[in-house]
């Protein structure tokens, strides 16, 4: 019995130690995220000696503040389209090598681990790094490190070897951009092909939805006769974004035979021209009405 007694009393004890840690980690990353006017105020509201009245002005200022902090993040998001869910921190011990070099050079280090969760358009993503501080006096470096990013969808192969390089040059600012401009590229081609779709619901097809990079075209008078039309976006290693867009006719042989030559032969080059001629939406708008007079 005692011992069962000696056991459970070890155990909660050994909980006990990991709150009050928990405790000790929140508290090292409050201090290093609030600083300055944001830190006094959190201390007077919390500080149970301080005079109501200041309490409640400086809990007022507190509010404005945070307004403030959401507002700038409303346009922040509307400005470059992407939209934070998520950010946790938590400390993080730095090595003693780097704290031993950080005072010698008469300075302190700290670190946190961040990991961020946003979406951009209808992607998803997680980005976690380590993001170190050196202080010296007044001045202030940060450094990132360990960067580690998720992509939630699975069918984004061109991003596999992009991702790849920004976390071996921890070059985030990258990413982001990169992921802004694929984002804006998808969502033009989207737009596009719901507005054919719209408009010519006889003709558009969509076979995996307005997010699909494939469209077709076909009219019920000639069954088998299709036009694909396949409209990729690319990410290079470098973060390069190219759109591409194929015609890509689709007639049965039986038909085919029909004809002394092809009747599709120079369909993709003549298309191309068009996109020089009239951009992407001007070609695809031109090649749906003139299959629309045909009805």
């Amino acid at each position: 019995m005692e011992a069962e007694l000696e056991a459970e009393l070890q155990k909660l004890q050994a909980e006990v130690t990991d709150l009050e840690k928990q405790l000790q980690d929140q508290r090292r990353v409050m201090d290093f995220d609030f600083r300055g006017n944001l830190l006094h105020t959190l201390g007077v509201v919390c500080s149970q000696s301080a005079v109501p009245m200041e309490r409640q002005m400086l809990a007022l200022r507190l509010q404005e503040e945070v307004d403030e902090l959401e507002e700038d993040l409303k346009r922040q998001t509307q400005m470059n389209g992407i939209r934070v869910v998520s950010c946790r921190r938590r400390r993080e011990e730095e090595s003693l090598e780097k704290k031993a070099v950080a005072e010698r050079a008469g300075g302190s280090i700290s670190a946190q681990r961040v990991c961020v969760s946003g979406v951009c358009s209808e992607l998803s993503f997680q980005v976690e790094f380590k993001l170190s501080e050196l202080k010296f006096g007044s001045r202030t470096k940060q450094t990132l490190s360990d960067l580690n990013i998720v992509m939630e969808e699975s069918d984004l192969q061109s991003f596999s070897s992009f991702l790849s390089r920004v976390e071996e040059s921890q070059d985030l600012l990258l990413f982001f951009r990169t992921l802004r401009t694929f984002c804006e590229r998808c969502d033009e081609r989207r737009r596009t092909f719901a507005h054919l779709q719209t408009e010519h619901p006889s003709i558009v097809s969509l076979p995996e939805g307005q997010r699909s990079e494939v469209m077709t075209l076909s009219l019920p008078q000639l069954p088998g006769c299709v036009l694909l039309v396949h409209w990729s976006v690319q990410v290079n290693k470098e973060g390069g974004v190219k759109s591409s867009v194929e015609l890509l006719p689709k007639i049965p042989e039986n038909a085919l035979q029909l004809f002394q030559s092809s009747p599709v032969a120079g369909a993709a080059e003549a298309f191309h021209s068009l996109q020089r001629i009239l951009g992407v939406e001007g070609a695809l708008e031109t090649v749906v009405m003139a299959m629309s007079h045909d009805q």
